[in-house]
């Protein structure tokens, strides 16, 4: 996991916990949407921090020559 993935997952925890803890203090619903928008962030963190094949392994077999 590289430092632009660890920072994506940090500030998913850190939106999600900060909504609710205010919608907890406040008890006003707006607060729902930093919920929603920590969902948002850790669907996009997922998609984006998959790692790409590396370039010295071959994808699959079928790609590779003699």
């Amino acid at each position: 996991m590289n430092g632009a993935t660890k920072l994506a997952w940090g500030l998913t925890a850190f939106v999600i916990v900060l909504g609710a803890v205010m919608w907890a203090v406040t008890g006003k619903a707006v607060f729902v949407v930093f919920l929603v928008l920590g969902v948002v962030l850790a669907i996009g963190a997922w998609l984006t921090g998959r790692s790409a094949p590396r370039a010295d392994r071959p994808a699959s077999k079928e790609d590779t020559t003699p």
